[in-house]
């Protein structure tokens, strides 16, 4: 053979990696990695499921038995099963489990093969087999026959989820309710629209806003949910989808030693639920700490899921919701194959009873007592006999049936025999109608079969992980500062690295810096070990991103006019690593005075002028709260046209801005001032907002928007007034009856939550307001007995303190319903109590 055969041909070296590598990569997708759309399985969860069946006899197995059995039909080895079997039982639909199974919170392994058991769930007995409609194939040493597909007479793809890398492709499909696929596939069959949404065993929290039905490009973002146990202990409840404890700690851990967040300890108290606590160091906030978890820890994940079947022998990439209406569609079509083979045979259980009842009411077993040459002519002779009786059956009768009729024990007939043979051909031609009506109305009985499943199978099913809206977390606006910022103002450097110069103050290692130098230059960067900034640098701080309070008062000399100019700006957001200037540009431009002010204050400076200068006043005071806060490219207004030897404060100034106008948003449980949600007020720095929850508690707060609340838990968010008289109404489950009571807040507190009402199991909050006269609408009752009173509160309780128990209400029933009422100047409502 020569070189160029041996290199080139198609049965050359070239020729056959082709092949090979052709070969190796459709193998791979359609025997390994991606499961096919009939019963959402891959052939090593069928093989092992088929072998499960042979070997079922409502017993548990040892997993070595199972192992070795599903081996006759799986060439890959004993591993490759055990591990597919183990993730199988973990998901808690198809096989039930007895001992170790491991834990998927934990990532903890199950025990060795030989201590654990299992055997096929009632559920998988129901969905997942029928001998009638599979269609089968040779194993693959062609000893024996296993299924093509399993029957699957449900969703099953979509309840477990499944996961696969094959070569050039790979599929990632999530896992989902399992009462909501079923209610999904009913409202399919149906005719009417469906949503699916993820659902996982770990719980947690997913915000599914771009799941785009699992379709590749799609992404989910799933959370723990995370509680304050104290001010200084934070709990974890559950895991994310796909990560284990161990890893959870791990990336918490990590983000601490990066000094991304703050923590003594972090401990692993899971026995039944999940419980990771996380020991907060001193003087860090929950709220913000909380925030860090979600922005540099497992404790948030984004997963990209991509729906890839082998549908045909070929992958295809679906959605969440083709799936399902084509797994719906096949479970209605499997229905009817049933129907029909059940409708066949009872049809041939109807001919052949009919037989017998014809063959012994009307004696024709008396044929075999006759004596004949051969065996051929007796069965003739029987044959002739039904001639007569022909007309009453459905179909010819054939050599089988006649000699199935032979078979049968001939002795004295009576007549109650007759009957009962009447009374089975009764049933089966009952039987044979609603087989027949079912295939008729083929949808309802899907539907019927479906909500069978709902009932026998779906509860303790229900929901587990809550779907809401995330609200986006800004990394570098809750990173704990890890670094020290410095500044040599002479040479122009700021960083991390100048330890010998000037402390500016702590920053992050995500932050960035403002500097501003005496020509007039302001540059932001990155904070960086060591960054030229520019010769003289009259300030620097860490910079925060849309910032429209922190206003900056400057007053600057044009080198080419010699005119010195003011102006107010802020700087919201620019180009990092751009140098812009704050003068006209002029050569000899400088600046002669800057001040940063938090919340736009705006102060008195004080001017003094060049003793040469020909100004007959050489000083002179300006006031920077006469001037506009304008763009930083503002040219400003003139000073003065003389030279300027010195500017210096004078005195402090009031702020020229308008409080912050807050908003809440009860789905987040954020402030923010976004105009989303309930509007607060306009709040100055020294205000304060007061929160009182359902479970009797009021807190005390000031308006830093990192803080965290429970949307779902409070019924009043306002601006904190002390001279405001509150008014509640709560349970006192004790004495069956509500209570009433008016106060003021004494309490001074911050963040602290202070209990109101009455001790006891079943207390809680009811209604409450701080209007100045409150009007209470009281209704009870229901249909024609519903009783409603209105009652002005301020006439009937007297102010008392806010740990009185209060008066009573009236007696505690489940149908009464409270709200407030504004009362009108000209309201004369007279109270009424019942």
């Amino acid at each position: 053979m020569s070189k160029n055969d041996l290199l080139g041909n198609d049965s050359g070296i070239q020729g056959q990696y082709k092949t090979w590598f052709l070969d190796y990569a459709s193998y791979v997708i359609l025997e390994r990695a991606v499961p096919a759309i009939e019963d959402g399985l891959k052939p090593v969860q069928r093989r092992i499921l088929h072998a499960m069946k042979e070997m079922d006899d409502g017993r548990f197995n040892k997993v070595a038995n199972i192992i070795g059995q599903s081996m006759q039909y799986h060439p890959h080895g004993d591993a490759s099963i055990g591990d597919a079997l183990v993730n199988l039982g973990q998901k808690d639909l198809l096989i039930e489990t007895q001992g170790n199974w491991g834990d998927v919170r934990t990532g903890d392994d199950a025990a060795a093969p030989r201590y654990i058991e299992a055997r096929l769930s009632k559920f998988a007995l129901d969905v997942a087999f029928n001998a009638k409609t599979t269609d089968w194939q040779l194993s693959y040493d062609g000893r024996k026959n296993e299924p093509v597909t399993l029957p699957m007479k449900f969703p099953l793809l979509l309840a477990q989820g499944a996961e696969g890398i094959a070569v050039g492709l790979s599929t990632k499909i999530l896992p989902h309710n399992f009462c909501e696929i079923i209610e999904a596939a009913i409202r399919h069959l149906r005719g009417k629209k469906f949503e699916l949404l993820p659902d996982f065993q770990t719980g947690g929290m997913i915000d599914a806003t771009h799941y785009n039905e699992g379709k590749r490009g799609g992404k989910v973002k799933v959370r723990a949910h995370i509680e304050e146990l104290d001010k200084k202990t934070l709990v974890i409840r559950d895991v994310p989808y796909g990560v284990t404890t161990r890893q959870l700690m791990d990336s918490i851990v990590k983000a601490n030693d990066q000094g991304k967040i703050k923590i003594k300890k972090v401990t692993d108290n899971t026995a039944a639920d999940v419980e990771v606590q996380i020991d907060l160091a001193p003087g860090i906030s929950t709220d913000i700490t909380i925030d860090a978890l979600y922005a540099f820890t497992d404790c948030e994940i984004s997963i990209s899921p991509n729906t890839c079947v082998i549908a045909g022998e070929k992958p295809r990439f679906i959605s969440v919701h083709d799936l399902l209406r084509s797994s719906a569609d096949l479970t209605k079509s499997l229905l009817k194959k049933e129907l029909e083979i059940k409708l066949a045979e009872l049809q041939d259980k109807w001919h052949f009873t009919s037989l017998e009842k014809i063959f012994f009411e009307e004696k024709i077993y008396k044929e075999l007592e006759k004596k004949y040459e051969t065996w051929e002519k007796v069965l003739l002779a029987i044959d002739k006999a039904f001639v007569p009786f022909k007309k009453q059956l459905k179909k010819e009768i054939s050599k089988e049936d006649i000699i199935k009729l032979t078979e049968k024990p001939v002795r004295r007939i009576y007549k109650l025999d007759i009957d009962e043979l009447n009374a089975q051909i009764k049933n089966i031609d009952a039987e044979i109608k609603q087989v027949k009506y079912d295939l008729d109305n083929l949808t309802d009985f899907a539907v019927a079969y479906f909500e069978n499943l709902l009932k026998k199978y779906g509860k303790g099913r229900e929901r587990k992980t809550e779907i809401k809206l995330f609200e986006s977390i800004q990394a570098n606006q809750v990173a704990i500062a890890n670094a020290k910022l410095y500044v040599n103002r002479a040479e122009g450097f700021i960083g991390t690295g100048l330890k010998k110069d000037e402390f500016v103050e702590d920053c992050s290692d995500l932050d960035d810096v403002i500097a501003f130098t005496k020509s007039g230059i302001m540059k932001i960067v990155r904070v960086a070990d060591k960054v030229f900034i520019g010769k003289d640098i009259l300030h620097v701080a860490v910079f925060r991103k849309n910032d429209e309070r922190t206003t900056y008062n400057l007053i600057y000399l044009d080198g080419k006019s010699g005119v010195s100019y003011a102006k107010r700006f802020n700087v919201t957001g620019i180009t990092r690593d751009k140098e812009y200037d704050l003068t006209k540009g002029t050569d000899k431009s400088r600046i002669h005075y800057l001040s940063v002010n938090p919340n736009g204050e705006a102060e008195v400076v004080k001017i003094v002028l060049s003793p040469s200068s020909s100004a007959r006043n050489k000083e002179l005071l300006f006031y920077f709260e006469e001037m506009d806060i304008k763009g930083r490219s503002s040219m400003g207004n003139q000073v003065t046209k003389y030279p300027v030897k010195s500017v210096k404060f004078k005195e402090a100034g009031r702020s020229t801005l308008s409080g912050v106008k807050l908003w809440f948003d009860d789905g987040f449980g954020r402030l923010n001032t976004e105009e989303k949600g309930q509007f607060l007020g306009s709040f100055e720095s020294e205000d304060r907002l007061l929160v009182i929850y359902n479970d009797g508690n009021y807190e005390i707060t000031d308006t830093e928007q990192s803080q965290r609340f429970d949307g779902e838990k409070i019924l009043l968010i306002e601006k904190f007034d002390p001279e405001k008289v509150i008014t509640a109404v709560y349970t006192d489950m004790e004495k069956l009856q509500y209570n009433i009571k008016r106060f003021k807040i004494e309490t001074t507190t911050l963040r602290n939550r202070f209990f109101f009402i009455k001790e006891g199991e079943g207390n809680q909050l009811e209604a409450v307001t701080t209007d100045e006269a409150p009007l209470l609408v009281m209704q009870s009752g229901r249909g024609t007995q519903i009783r409603k009173a209105k009652i002005k509160v301020n006439k009937v309780v007297e102010v008392m303190g806010w740990k009185a128990v209060g008066a009573k209400l009236a007696d505690y029933t489940k149908s009464t319903q409270m709200e407030w009422e504004k009362i009108q100047p000209d309201n004369n409502v007279q109270p009424e109590l019942f």
